[in-house]
């Protein structure tokens, strides 16, 4: 199984971390696939980056993000963007058309609203 993990890298006592797809199987710090982002948890602003877009491939072939990437890729948007694009895609195969109204029923629709807000 292919997983989307962090990768420790850094001195000691200062962590940093890459976020890198890899078999299930390799150790930690051992052979990976791709580095696609990198997190340092000791920086206050600008210690994440992830590429999206090599994120959202590797998620929609079927990677596995642990328990920390997952909060890594929620706290980034990634995660809230894809799912939205997902429903926003689904949402356009469901809608169907309507045709649209001739004057004749236009001119009936506007009388009949009129006709019941006098009643």
């Amino acid at each position: 199984m292919v997983r989307i993990r962090l990768r420790r890298v850094g001195r000691k006592k200062a962590p940093a971390y890459r976020i890198v797809v890899a078999d299930s199987q390799s150790p930690r710090d051992g052979k990976f696939i791709e580095i696609i982002g990198q997190y340092a948890p000791r920086m206050a602003q600008g210690g994440l980056t992830i590429n999206e877009e090599r994120a959202n491939y590797w998620l929609g072939v079927g990677a596995q993000p642990s328990d920390t990437v997952r909060s890594l890729l929620r706290r980034a948007g990634v995660l809230k963007r894809r799912h939205e694009q997902r429903l926003g895609i689904e949402l356009k195969q469901a809608a169907v058309p309507l045709p649209e109204r001739t004057a004749e029923e236009e001119a009936a629709l506007h009388a009949d609203t009129a006709g019941s807000a006098e009643a």
